[in-house]
């Protein structure tokens, strides 16, 4: 089995290639594969680490596009199933320099959300280090909650260590109010929570980074919590009471912000699996942000290890380093 699993609705994603048009005016598009759990199961195994991904797509050609895609950056298929019944999730993206991007989806209904927890039971845990869960997937369908749940169940009876991103989708959910008791009732399980600022705002009624973690280390199972916060950078903070701000990296131009928090997610992830501290893990999540949002697309900016080695270089700061 591979080091990290994750389970997610993999899209095909029509990502605009005219910066800060609306989808409205736009009419030059990019095909791609995007997700969040998917970018960063593709930026873990650029990075070398072996990756099994939990999803399900339609027969279709889109179905067929996103299976194609996913055997080509050698992400473990093996509980990529397939439904002749439902359809494959697609999305159409603005490309903004700042912000948040226009988005559409089309995903109500789709093979992912169809997902049962019978099919998570054939999941094959062994050798598994990391499981990465987000904030989205049980939010697309009651079906998909109940194999969620399933999956952290077994992660947590297994001892796998789990990251958790609180990746709000409000749009997905029933209510606020529902979205905040969930995403938090899911942190709660994690050893590892990995909230946006902004999202911490919503889900703890503060903006305050320290306090954000507080919030979540009062959870039994969890030990970190690194709240990103942007182009500053991260705060990490562990249960033992060591915390630390770990600054962000200037870049020259940003192209695209999507997928940057999904960076610094793997990055902290790889970082783990090598051993590295959660300092360190932190550095390198930012790094890899850094690197997303100068590039189009969901996961075009997610380095190698030669690409990320030389990034370091470049801002003399080492890979080792403990920030």
């Amino acid at each position: 089995m591979s080091e990290v699993i994750t389970i997610g609705e993999p899209l095909v994603v029509f990502a605009s290639e005219q910066p800060d048009i609306s989808l409205t005016d736009a009419e030059h598009f990019h095909k791609g594969i995007g997700g969040a759990e998917l970018n960063v199961a593709i930026g873990a195994r650029r990075l070398g680490h072996s990756v099994e991904y939990i999803s399900q797509v339609g027969t279709g050609p889109m179905g067929k596009y996103v299976s194609k895609a996913i055997s080509n950056y050698k992400i473990g298929t093996n509980y990529l199933f397939s439904d002749n019944e439902h359809f494959t999730g697609m999305q159409f993206k603005q490309l903004v320099t700042r912000g948040d991007p226009d988005v559409i989806n089309y995903r109500h209904g789709s093979a992912a959300s169809y997902l049962s927890s019978g099919q998570i039971k054939a999941v094959d845990l062994s050798n598994t280090q990391i499981a990465h869960l987000t904030g989205i997937f049980p939010a697309i369908s009651k079906s998909a909650l109940v194999a969620f749940e399933a999956l952290l169940s077994r992660l947590i009876n297994n001892k796998i260590l789990v990251t958790f991103d609180t990746n709000l989708r409000p749009s997905l959910w029933k209510d606020r109010q529902t979205m905040i008791e969930s995403i938090n009732h899911f942190a709660s399980y994690a050893d590892i929570v990995l909230p946006g600022i902004n999202e911490g705002k919503v889900l703890t009624n503060t903006n305050d980074p320290e306090k954000i973690a507080d919030f979540y280390l009062h959870n039994s199972r969890t030990k970190v919590v690194m709240v990103k916060v942007g182009s500053r950078g991260s705060f990490v903070k562990i249960k033992t009471g060591e915390k630390s701000f770990i600054p962000g990296f200037k870049v020259k131009k940003v192209v695209d912000t999507v997928g940057a928090g999904d960076g610094f997610a793997l990055g902290v992830i790889t970082a783990l699996l090598e051993g590295k501290s959660f300092k360190s893990a932190a550095l390198r999540g930012n790094a890899i942000g850094a690197l997303q949002v100068q590039t189009p697309g969901d996961n075009d900016g997610y380095p190698d290890k030669n690409e990320l080695k030389k990034f370091f270089q470049k801002t003399e700061i080492s890979q080792e380093s403990e920030a």
